[in-house]
């Protein structure tokens, strides 16, 4: 990218100067970004104008800090101080009469450039002797000296109608402008914390204040706020999605992976099997889609640097029952504030239905390994095999300080079938166990899934892969409220499996060529307690039909097991009691809650951490309640570009259908082409101010003052309310306040 500033005054066509060069480049298919700081645009006031040129699509905004090459159009502002910032192997273009020898002591080691760019003007008639308009001239100049074309500069000239006297001085200039590398050492500028602060007429040294103070005349002024993103209240693990967004387009992925590791440890597991509300939440897919954040959640993931564990410090022991994904994320957060964490599972493996409900294609068991094995080395003692009941529950409470139960939904909603269900029906959560295990094989067999959640999903694609001659998913609703993760449905159908809309099984019944399915067909009524359609059934000669199948698999969701939880401060077996609790004893994830995703259970573990350690210590760590959402009503959308999506590579279908191997590969680089950080680069960052400077840009009296430290503040003396900075803030972080 080159990045080029102009300095100069009002009236003498700086802007204009930008928009030129730009349109040169243009013209050799470059993207070409050019602006001012139209504010200070006044007549003989100084003022910057800006230029980017770059072959890919230009995203930043804001305005130059460290420009590649200079030029001062007004020989009355050279000086040392418009070099600050400037790289070292720039040209300084000087519009001045003086050879560029003669300002060695002040550009000692810059190459410098000098074009009498005022008197060729005056040649031509382009302004008047005491105001000459440069730009056109300026433009043969810096087309010698950094090897652009003469012929550049006259198409560019010729398709903004500027011909005739404008031609012939840049064509001029062009061949009498100066260059030199100057003598000596370049002189270090110590840059100001932003650019050079834009003077105005208000400044001392331009005419001094105005007698009278214009803010008294308005009726309204700017005011900043900071509001909630969509994504981070869309986001059940609490996750500040915004801020990791931002971090990777900042190219701090590291930094991006610390933040998502404040609230959950599990950003490769959620990158790859969150069902993404954040997404849902995105303002962007009003513009044109919303940004992949589960994508770039698993990008970091996998490319960052993981950071280092923090020890138990404290006395107090916790014990967590249930290694899912809700038990392992209090274990984390308990452990980092220096608990000694003691986790009992009653499998062999931890990770809960993590590990074995979602199925290899979706979570490679490295990726999982690799989470579960950072939060341990937080100091968490592991006992496997270890089954909890109420016995040993009481246990618990008299050897440690606290207890969180998160044994996960254990109950699974069966469905009756007839008497056939006892050989054909499977829990699809069973299969699914006994499918990663190996114990299983549909070899030949037509399958029929029941329901429309991710387990389904699973289970039918799962079926495949262990040779299921077809797979049909019924589900009572229409795919439009299946809550199964949208791609999760697309892949499904993609690999060959079929999907039956409004209908609901009814028995399993045997035919004169095997069994079938025996089905209703339904229609969407009014809403249920869900808030969605409530099916009902079709009344009509085909509603009841038949499907021939050979294994049934139910995937119709599952309840918490109750049985474990104290009946307040007594825990009884077999209605004998068996003692009083001597700990507090906790219950959360899907046992508590029943929300049934990863992500929803990371949240759930991470407030109960927070709540035990508040209980244990009186210390509150509980994020204060959040800002109004910033909606899309407050983002300026038309300032932003349209730009599809980056997406994840795919293995294709044909393969993948008989395979355990990952389908999704996630975003990857090319030579060139860096796709976590130009999909960061689309985020709008809603509701919260990143630095894009169009406030300052666009205020017509200058009253918007920024210390380069994310600090704006306005001069309310002379604001006299236009609201032009809210009008141009695109994020609905500046608004305009009644007086």
């Amino acid at each position: 990218m080159i990045e080029l500033t102009i300095h100069g005054r009002g009236g003498r066509g700086g802007v204009t100067l930008a928009k030129l060069l730009a349109m040169c480049y243009f013209l050799r298919g470059k993207y070409a970004q050019a602006f001012g700081v139209y504010g200070a645009e006044r007549s003989g006031a100084p003022i910057q104008a800006y230029l980017r040129v770059d072959d890919e699509e230009i995203t930043n905004h804001n305005q130059v800090e460290t420009p590649d090459h200079i030029i001062v159009i007004d020989e009355s502002l050279i000086g040392p101080q418009v070099v600050s910032g400037m790289k070292p192997d720039g040209w300084l273009l000087l519009n001045t009469a003086k050879p560029p020898e003669a300002l060695t002591d002040m550009f000692a080691g810059r190459r410098v450039a000098t074009v009498d760019a005022n008197s060729i003007a005056v040649a031509h008639r382009l302004g008047t002797k005491a105001v000459p308009i440069v730009n056109t001239t300026i433009v043969g100049a810096y087309a010698r000296i950094v090897g652009l074309p003469l012929a550049d500069v006259e198409a560019a000239l010729t398709e903004m109608n500027l011909v005739g006297p404008n031609l012939d001085a840049a064509r001029q200039a062009y061949d009498a402008v100066q260059a030199k590398k100057l003598p000596g050492s370049i002189r270090e500028i110590k840059p100001a914390p932003r650019p050079p602060r834009i003077l105005s007429i208000l400044d001392a040294d331009i005419g001094g204040m105005p007698t009278i103070r214009t803010g008294t005349w308005a009726t309204s002024r700017p005011a900043r706020r900071q509001l909630t993103p969509p994504c981070n209240n869309g986001c059940p693990a609490g996750n500040d999605v915004r801020g990791f967004v931002q971090a990777i387009a900042n190219r701090d992925y590291d930094g991006a992976l610390r933040i998502i590791l404040q609230t959950s440890p599990f950003p490769g597991i959620c990158g790859r099997v969150c069902p993404a509300p954040c997404m849902e939440a995105c303002n962007r897919k009003e513009h044109d889609e919303p940004v992949n954040i589960r994508e770039l959640e698993r990008y970091v993931a996998d490319h960052a640097l993981w950071p280092d564990v923090t020890r138990p410090f404290r006395s107090e022991g916790i014990a967590i029952v249930g290694s899912g994904p809700a038990g392992l994320t209090a274990a984390y957060h308990l452990a980092r504030l220096g608990y000694e964490i003691t986790l009992f599972e009653a499998g062999a493996e931890l990770g809960g239905v993590m590990r074995t409900g979602i199925p290899a294609y979706r979570l490679p068991r490295d990726v999982l390994d690799r989470e579960i094995s950072f939060v341990l080395r937080h100091g968490i003692k592991v006992h496997t095999n270890h089954h909890v009941d109420r016995t040993r529950l009481l246990q618990l409470t008299h050897e440690f300080a606290a207890v969180f139960v998160a044994t996960g939904l254990q109950e699974l909603r069966s469905l009756n079938l007839g008497n056939l269900a006892e050989q054909m029906v499977m829990e699809g959560i069973d299969f699914l166990d006994r499918a990663r295990r190996g114990q299983i094989s549909l070899t030949g067999q037509r399958v029929v899934v029941v329901g429309g959640g991710n387990t389904a999903m699973d289970a039918a694609r799962t079926a495949l892969r262990v040779g299921a001659r077809s797979v049909r998913i019924v589900y009572r609703r229409t795919r439009a409220e299946m809550p199964a993760i949208r791609e999760e449905i697309e892949e499904a159908l993609e690999e060959g499996i079929e999907l039956s809309e409004l209908v609901q099984p009814l028995r399993l019944e045997k035919a004169a060529d095997g069994v079938v399915l025996t089905c209703q067909r339904m229609t969407l009524g009014p809403p249920d307690s869900s808030g969605r359609p409530r099916p009902v059934p079709l009344e009509s000669e085909d509603a009841i039909f038949s499907i021939p199948c050979d294994r049934v698999l139910l995937a119709l969701g599952q309840s918490a097991d109750l049985s474990i939880l104290p009946e307040g401060s007594e825990i009884r077996v077999d209605g004998v009691l068996a003692g009083l609790t001597g700990a507090p004893v906790y219950a959360g994830g899907d046992f508590a809650t029943g929300d049934g995703t990863v992500t929803a259970a990371i949240g759930n573990g991470r407030r109960a951490a927070l709540h035990i350690h508040r209980a244990l210590t009186g210390e509150d760590l509980f994020p204060p309640p959040p800002a109004p959402v910033a909606g899309s009503e407050v983002i300026a959308m038309h300032i932003f570009s349209h730009q599809p999506r980056e997406r994840g590579a795919v293995i294709p279908p044909e393969v993948r259908r008989r395979s355990f191997a990952e389908v999704r590969l996630g975003l990857i680089d090319t030579p060139g082409h860096e796709a976590a950080y130009l999909e960061a680069q689309r985020c709008f960052s809603c509701g919260v101010c990143n630095e894009c400077d169009r406030c300052l840009t666009y205020c017509p009296e200058g009253v918007v003052l920024h210390d380069g430290q994310y600090r704006y503040s306005f001069n309310f003396d002379y604001c006299k309310g236009c609201g032009l900075c809210a009008a141009q803030c695109p994020r609905g972080v500046i608004f305009m306040r009644e007086l």
